[in-house]
């Protein structure tokens, strides 16, 4: 199992002892780092260390994943590198595979606020407030679709507090 959020032990606890080896990659922390952006002209978009970012932190050795628990990452992680992490996460997935992910349907507001996931018994999660990080993009279904269109199928469910939860199976 993979968990893209911040690291959290109640996670790694309650996952290990339902037998899953869990390996965790904080991924919004780093991504949204000055360290990734290279130097780009004036006028230009920004430019990322694609390459530099996934060797750092998505290198996985020869590992491949059963689950992969994304939460909402991609909403405050730059577009550049959001689709670089997919192309990665596509090929460390085993086939049947299933990524869980959230996406705000708003830019901005308290629903918004980055937080640490933590999965509970039963079928709730417990919300922790992270970071103070901005949502960098706010995805419509079709865009969704549009992510995970290479990785397999996707369920929309409605969840509480504006956030749309996506299932993926490879």
């Amino acid at each position: 199992m993979l968990d893209i959020g911040p690291t959290s032990p109640n996670n790694i606890n309650f996952l290990t002892n339902l037998g899953h080896s869990v390996y965790m990659a904080d991924l919004v922390e780093e991504a949204v780092k000055p360290d990734w952006l290279l130097r780009a002209e004036e006028n230009e978009a920004p430019a990322y260390d694609i390459e530099g970012f996934l060797a750092r932190h998505m290198d996985f050795g020869n590992r491949e994943f059963d689950i992969v628990l994304l939460w909402d990452a991609l909403d405050y992680i730059p577009a550049p590198l959001s689709d670089a992490i997919l192309r990665r996460l596509k090929a460390v997935m085993r086939e049947r595979g299933q990524a869980l992910a959230f996406f705000h349907s708003k830019m901005t507001g308290p629903e918004t606020t980055f937080c640490r996931y933590h999965v509970m018994d039963g079928d709730s999660i417990e919300t922790q407030q992270g970071p103070s990080h901005p949502v960098l993009q706010n995805y419509q279904n079709r865009q969704i679709e549009a992510l995970f269109q290479d990785m397999g199928a996707c369920r929309f469910l409605l969840a509480k507090d504006n956030t749309r939860e996506v299932i993926i199976t490879s």
